[in-house]
């Protein structure tokens, strides 16, 4: 588990208290400032010009995807939007209904309660929320036995924002209490560009000198917004102590070079991973158990954390007998493409 062990600096998570710090200083504050996902943005543009005219709070909004991608970020623009307040919370952090009676009788009309990771909420604190998200209710239950008593309490109108990155494990009646449900897609370049300079810009960073360092970076953050901003600090870091705040594209790669991640954002564990399949299993198709075992990795982590950007770049293929290098993932290894065009499309 050596490899996965260290932190990935390509990690679309987040990186610790310290990283969101920094990524609040860089924040958009409203839609207007808000870099891509268009069809969300407007989707939300009309609900919230619609609700406020209305004098109603905004409907519950699940958002699901990658991390990394503005989930958190969303939340904190609609509650500015409504002029409300946003309470962030994580679903593991939850462990009964009664971690949330403090938070909700709190929350006024309007304001945001995020909940990230919803789809680990345990069943006993999903079936807490529903009437609160339906109702704006909730009915707690104090002491136990033939000595228990329900106190129902009346909740102020608010929205429920859900985060998650494996949609597949929230449940149904969860789902279904989301008036919005969308998914986040990966950042092209011109977007994660338009963020970089917009982040450049706010560090004091002189932008129309640094616009190569910028495309540098962009073409190497995963079409990830927070890993983006992660490797613009770090770039920026050794251009302070090593190039004179020399920021450039050579710059970009001596620094990037040092971390790990190459000309196409891939790092050390992404190349083994590819490497195994290309060189110990001939190009496959192999099964993922395999790789996991040859590489000392946990299969799931491999799968949720580096699969994604492999399959998205078209570097690896997911078939019916397991995965395969495609002809870009093959000329990346340096190994002869085995595979077939019919073995490809037949999707796994």
């Amino acid at each position: 588990m050596a490899a996965m062990a260290k932190e990935r600096i390509v990690q679309g998570g987040s990186g610790g208290v310290e990283e969101e710090q920094f990524n609040l200083s860089l924040r958009p504050q409203t839609l207007d400032d808000y870099v891509g996902q268009p069809t969300l943005v407007e989707k939300l543009r009309i609900t919230l010009e619609a609700v406020k005219q209305r004098g109603e709070p905004m409907e519950h909004v699940l958002l699901h995807g990658p991390p990394g991608l503005g989930k958190t970020t969303l939340s904190h623009i609609i509650a500015n939007e409504m002029g409300t307040h946003v309470t962030v919370t994580a679903g593991p952090a939850l462990t009964k209904g009664g971690d949330l009676v403090g938070t909700l009788t709190k929350l006024q009309r309007g304001d945001v309660l995020f909940i990230d990771e919803i789809h680990r909420l345990p069943a006993a604190v999903e079936e807490f929320i529903y009437p609160a998200m339906e109702d704006f209710k909730i009915d707690f239950t104090i002491d136990t036995g033939m000595h228990a008593k329900t106190i129902p309490i009346d909740l102020k109108p608010f929205t429920l924002i859900g985060a998650t990155t494996r949609a597949g494990l929230l449940s149904g009646p969860m789902r279904s209490r989301f008036g919005i449900a969308h998914n986040l897609e990966f950042y092209n370049q011109a977007d994660l560009l338009s963020i970089l300079r917009r982040s450049a810009d706010l560090l004091q960073i002189d932008v129309e000198r640094a616009e190569d360092a910028l495309h540098a970076i962009a073409r190497r953050s995963r079409g990830t917004p927070r890993i983006a901003n992660r490797l613009l600090r770090r770039v920026r870091d050794y251009a302070q102590v090593k190039a004179h705040n020399r920021f450039d594209d050579r710059v970009v790669d001596a620094a990037l070079k040092l971390e790990g991640v190459d000309d196409a954002g891939l790092d050390e564990i992404d190349r083994k991973y590819l490497k195994v399949i290309g060189t110990t299993y001939e190009g496959g198709p192999v099964g993922l158990e395999a790789v996991a075992a040859t590489l000392g990795e946990d299969a799931g982590t491999l799968e949720s954390m580096v699969e994604p950007y492999l399959l998205q770049m078209g570097l690896l293929a997911r078939t019916r007998k397991g995965r395969m290098l495609t002809r870009d993932g093959a000329s990346y290894v340096g190994v002869a493409w085995a595979g077939s065009d019919d073995a490809l499309s037949a999707g796994g």
